[in-house]
């Protein structure tokens, strides 16, 4: 209220309700407690989705590593080494890697004729090859994935998924072999899913493809 001083001016002063004072104070500690108890609640949801989803991911990595073991054998620890630093080479999680290459493994064992050890060193180089396609060409990690496992069945109208130039057909990838093949020097045979795998791998090292996933994931803090 306004007070007039002796010297003419005047002065404001204020009242302040002790009663609203109280009643606001015990109103903002009841907002607080129960914001503070819907966040703890929010937190525990959290924390019970994040362990189902943790030991989720744990049990389907121990029965991918079950298939590699089967398939691969005494080189079955190699593919899981290559798995563990897939991150970081191919831009994948472990699981999804080892997922991939058990999708086309027996073909490629096969036709390193039954050279596991050989089969685990190419089978890393093509998971590379893939991701490294899907970052420099801009393709869709579904189509280019589909694309190799095709190859593994002798299917070449996928080849185009690659965009490196070649069409979706047999004599398309007989000369991408012969491109190879002028590149390296090797005589790559269309029939033998390691020659198409690597044939493929020395079109992409010509193109400046090879390499960009790692490349990238040393810049990617996530």
């Amino acid at each position: 209220m306004p007070i007039r001083g002796s010297d003419g001016s005047i002065i404001l002063t204020t009242k302040v309700d002790q009663k609203g004072l109280k009643s606001g104070l015990k109103s903002m500690t009841s907002i607080v407690t129960k914001s503070f108890a819907v966040i703890g609640a929010a937190a525990a949801t959290a924390t019970v989705a994040i362990t189902k989803m943790v030991v989720s991911a744990y049990a389907d990595y121990e029965q991918l590593v079950g298939g590699v073991e089967t398939l691969f054998k005494g080189s079955a620890q190699k593919v899981i080494d290559y798995a563990n630093d897939a991150f970081y080479t191919a831009g994948v999680s472990a699981n999804e890697y080892m997922q991939q290459v058990t999708s086309f493994s027996a073909s490629l064992i096969r036709s390193t004729a039954g050279d596991t050890d050989k089969a685990a060193d190419i089978a890393n180089m093509a998971l590379i090859d893939i991701s490294d396609n899907v970052n420099k060409m801009g393709s869709s990690m579904e189509s280019v994935t589909l694309a190799y496992q095709g190859f593994a069945k002798q299917q070449y109208m996928l080849l185009d998924n690659l965009k490196l130039g070649y069409g979706g057909t047999k004599t398309e990838m007989e000369r991408l072999l012969k491109d190879a093949q002028a590149l390296t020097g090797v005589k790559y045979d269309i029939n033998n899913l390691a020659d198409v795998y690597s044939a493929i791998h020395a079109i992409q090292e010509e193109l400046g493809i090879t390499g960009t996933t790692a490349k990238e994931a040393e810049k990617t803090i996530t």
